[in-house]
């Protein structure tokens, strides 16, 4: 395969992040499938219009539909709210399309299990954007793991804080409405997924969500109500018997991307810290009791995909970078080589979890998985 023609749905944030990537990965990553920026679709025509123009797009559609069918657009990405993921990826799955979704896969459980349902009957390849699980020294974290560097792993915690609602004078806005754009909508989904790749499958939860500030100004003299979460804390039985705690906030004072880990084996520990996302701290508990502390690694060529952006360890790479490996992975599926994952089954075992600890929740109790 040559080239790719790829057809983006949205424009904002994440589809500018997307349309940056793509832009890039086929120089960064010499893949062999070249990724064309083909057509862009955004709210409406006007938007459409303005975000090929800024990001190189050689067509602006009018609407989703039309960039879904069009013969020439090979390769889909969903980067559009929560709730148009389900019937953009079946439009496309069912035509044979590859399809990358942004997180949640849907806007609810049920979302999710169609979404996956379609991906398996249609055979295509599917992904689905858990960007911070490609960190390199993240993925150099899941290979120590994996390899049984930590002995048998006793416990794991993580968070995912961010700020950016920490004010209650901050206005209200699609973010504060409807349970699918709150904190366990957008924030809790990155977490959920780095426990089930380190840790596997959880079997049960017990979770305490909450919303703080309960409504917020409207931008014109009102009040507004919130009807979504600002935070949870949930315990996590892991089916291999180890407990694990996970938190998400969206209005933790001072966080600006705070997702942490903490995981501790029988014979060595790691932490990390996604706002110094170029470290890695490892504890080796076969050192002499004289010399035992945590140690920095500095992310660098030995580290997975790292090498592609820089010869020099200690230079970093950043958030961009990410989505760019995440591409990479992408093409490299589509163009038949090994499955390079989180695929939607990966979502849909997301959102399995998401839904329990919403039960939990409701129920006031450790609710099966």
């Amino acid at each position: 395969m040559a080239t790719l023609n790829i057809g983006i749905v949205g424009g904002g944030y994440m589809g500018k992040a997307h349309a940056s990537a793509f832009a890039s990965v086929g120089t960064v990553f010499e893949t062999r499938a070249k990724p064309i920026l083909h057509s862009v679709c955004g709210s409406n025509p006007a938007s459409s219009k303005r975000y090929a123009q800024a990001y190189g797009f050689a067509k602006a559609a009018t609407n989703w539909q039309s960039l879904v069918d069009d013969p020439q657009v090979q390769a889909i990405i969903i980067a559009s709210p929560q709730e148009t993921h389900r019937p953009i990826a079946e439009a496309a799955l069912a035509l044979g399309k590859p399809v990358l979704c942004e997180k949640p896969l849907g806007a609810s459980l049920a979302d999710a299990q169609a979404m996956t349902l379609a991906a398996n009957s249609s055979g295509a390849v599917n992904m689905i954007g858990f960007n911070y699980m490609k960190t390199p020294v993240t993925q150099h974290a899941l290979a120590m793991v994996k390899s049984g560097a930590l002995g048998e792993i006793v416990s794991f915690r993580a968070c995912h804080t961010e700020d950016f609602l920490a004010g209650p004078t901050t206005p209200g806005s699609w973010r504060t409405n409807g349970p699918a754009n709150g904190n366990m909508g957008d924030l809790a989904p990155h977490i959920v997924n780095h426990a089930l790749q380190f840790m596997g499958p959880i079997r049960e939860v017990m979770a305490d969500i909450s919303t703080v500030h309960t409504e917020r100004p409207d931008g014109a003299g009102g009040m507004v109500p919130v009807t979504n979460d600002d935070q949870a804390t949930l315990l996590c039985h892991f089916e291999h018997g180890v407990c694990g705690t996970l938190h998400c906030s969206r209005i933790a004072t001072g966080k600006k991307m705070g997702i942490e880990y903490e995981i501790a084996g029988t014979e060595g520990a790691l932490r990390f810290d996604q706002e110094d996302q170029n470290a890695l701290w490892y504890y080796d508990a076969s050192n002499a009791a004289s010399e035992r502390g945590f140690r920095r690694i500095l992310a660098g060529p030995e580290h997975p995909d790292y090498v592609n952006f820089c010869l020099g360890p200690g230079h970093g790479t950043g958030y961009l970078d990410q989505i760019i490996i995440q591409a990479a992975a992408f093409l490299r599926a589509v163009d038949g080589e090994a499955d390079q994952g989180p695929d939607f089954a990966a979502g849909l075992a997301v959102s399995k979890v998401i839904d329990a600890a919403w039960r939990s929740h409701e129920a006031r109790e450790w609710v099966a998985v």
